[in-house]
């Protein structure tokens, strides 16, 4: 794929014409990257976008403060990364490295002013680039990532596990004491107004059965309360996820609607500068000023 080729891919780049396509892929340098090695980290200070002329690499957000790596994105050939640096002085937002061998283009800021800013057409296309970066963020903020974990543990129960949640919840209420107590007095009764007790004082049978429910029900409680902490550890960590979309959504848009103002300052300026130069050049009389030749 040739450089100019590659650089009509980028949406940056559409309101170029092909000359200036040419023109501005002669200023992209080549640099080489083995797989492992890192193109920036995370804070450095940013002044170039890369384009893939081929390999792939990954983006994400390194372990920091004792939240796990996040993985952004994977970038492949025909790709680009690393565009925000060409808008604003900020440090770089995440980290970039190379899954394998790649060969990258890279586009200084400088370059990238002289030949892209003067053009209204590729001005333009900028900021629809801007405005569609800043609809999906929005689209992925509005997404839900939260599920709801204990509807997902219920729907996945089977009857062993349903019976044993069944059983720690009914022992943890007034119904099972109550029932209990009744039960007793109730085979009390029984063998107490009868000729030929089937159970008589001191109840043999009675307290073998409540020795088997007893030791029925230690299992059963404990399968269902450990059950319970799962759920709390998945409903946890849904938690952080919602919480760090939300962190990570928050700072991306803030990073576009930096680089849309910035951008759309520039754009103001150069057409100031233009509106003067008209004006100059067309003089107060609305007729175009002459410049004396001296005689």
């Amino acid at each position: 794929m040739h450089r100019h080729e590659l650089l009509e891919r980028v949406p940056l780049f559409k309101g170029l014409s092909e000359g200036a396509r040419i023109s501005l892929s002669q200023r992209l340098v080549e640099r080489r990257y083995r797989a492992g090695e890192m193109v920036f980290s995370k804070g450095d200070t940013g002044s170039a976008m890369f384009l893939v002329l081929s390999g792939t690499l990954e983006i994400f957000l390194p372990p920091e403060a004792g939240v796990e790596r996040v993985d952004l994105k994977e970038v492949a050939e025909g790709e680009h990364f690393g565009e925000l640096a060409l808008f604003d002085e900020k440090p770089r937002s995440a980290t970039a490295v190379a899954r394998t061998d790649c060969v990258l283009l890279e586009l200084q800021r400088e370059h990238f002013v002289s030949d892209i800013v003067r053009s209204e057409a590729a001005v333009l296309a900028i900021l629809s680039e801007m405005a569609v970066r800043l609809r999906d963020t929005n689209q992925l903020l509005s997404q839900r990532a939260a599920k709801d974990v204990v509807k997902e543990f219920e729907d996945n129960l089977s009857w062993r596990d349903k019976l044993a949640d069944r059983v720690a919840e009914l022992n943890g209420s007034w119904a099972f004491i109550l029932g209990l107590v009744g039960l007793t007095f109730l085979w009390a009764a029984m063998n107490a107004f009868v000729q030929k007790p089937f159970d008589a004082y001191p109840y043999q049978f009675f307290n073998l059965f409540l020795g088997i429910l007893v030791g029925v029900q230690g299992p059963l409680i404990m399968m269902s309360q450990n059950r319970q902490a799962a759920k709390d550890r998945a409903q946890a960590s849904t938690d952080f996820r919602v919480n760090l979309k939300n962190e990570v959504g928050i700072e991306s848009l803030g990073r576009d609607l930096v680089a849309f103002r910035k951008d759309l300052e520039e754009r103001l300026v150069e057409m100031e500068r233009a509106q003067i130069e008209i004006r100059s050049a067309v003089g107060p009389s609305g007729r175009p000023v002459r410049t004396s030749s001296g005689h």
